[in-house]
């Protein structure tokens, strides 16, 4: 988004509600004098992490200032959006914040998949931004599945994911983002790791239905590599790691229309396998 100088007057620290925290190696530092939106970026920011006074050096300082009659949103000092209503800066706080913590992993490799776990074990939905995940993973979680991300699979050296906590970013059909979290889908986020169960390759299709068949674990390997936003030369141990990942995962590829039904027709699938 375009920058633009502040133009608006920000309050002394002495009047500003602030909080720190630790998300995977990345310090945040988390700002606003407007209650208001201090309480928004509370319950938003990585809510499942906890809250420290303060961190010294952050490597992202987030705040929320008012304009005259705007809200802005700034990310070490760059306006980075302007909305009327704090919530409406939740999409690109959390954008803000997975940048910079993606940027920062070193023992941790991400996966653009959505991610819940069921009976023990992750099921990932790898596959780019904007293509359906959120959907699909907030009706798994209405089913019973806990929630581990909406947008990243985190995975560790032995091939097992961790979760990573953001809210979910839902479209419910309309153009614009909403930060749901994971208890209003009547469920827990994950607090360990767990090893991938099922990969599910899935290309949304409004209009085509369900059609999805086994797959080999290389191909899951190449899809899970075609959407890490790392670059493999820079990370020699990542192609080890994914290939732990599936090693004892099952696998399919395929089609699928509305998240309701592709929801039914994989845990049918999962549980009845053959």
């Amino acid at each position: 988004m375009a920058h633009r100088p502040i133009a608006g007057t920000i309050d002394d620290m002495s009047r500003n509600h602030v909080f720190g925290i630790l998300a995977f190696g990345c310090k945040v530092q988390v700002q606003s004098a407007c209650p208001e939106a201090y309480a928004i970026l509370d319950r938003y920011v990585f809510p499942s992490l906890p809250r420290i006074a303060g961190v010294d050096e952050p490597d992202l300082f987030i705040r929320i200032v008012r304009d005259r009659d705007q809200l802005q949103l700034l990310a070490d000092d760059a306006v980075v959006a302007f909305a009327s209503h704090a919530i409406s800066l939740v999409p690109d706080v959390i954008r803000v914040l997975d940048d910079a913590v993606i940027q920062r992993l070193t023992r941790l490799r991400a996966v653009h998949a959505g991610t819940v776990l069921w009976c023990g074990r992750a099921l990932l939905l790898p596959g780019a931004s904007h293509v359906g995940k959120s959907s699909l993973v907030a009706e798994l979680l209405r089913r019973g599945a806990t929630y581990f991300s909406d947008e990243y699979a985190l995975v560790d050296a032995d091939g097992l994911v961790h979760p990573y906590p953001r809210p979910l970013l839902v479209r419910n059909g309309g153009p614009e983002q909403l930060p749901v979290l994971p208890e209003e889908c009547n469920t827990l986020v994950g607090d360990a790791p767990a090893p991938i169960g099922w990969v599910f390759a899935l290309q949304y299709l409004p209009d085509a239905g369900w059609r999805v068949s086994p797959t080999s674990q290389s191909e899951a390997l190449l899809n899970l590599l075609r959407n890490t936003p790392h670059i493999l030369a820079d990370s020699l141990d990542m192609l080890g790691a994914f290939q732990r990942a599936v090693a004892g995962a099952v696998c399919y590829a395929g089609h699928r229309a509305d998240a309701v039904h592709a929801a039914s027709q994989i845990l049918q699938l999962i549980s009845n396998p053959s």
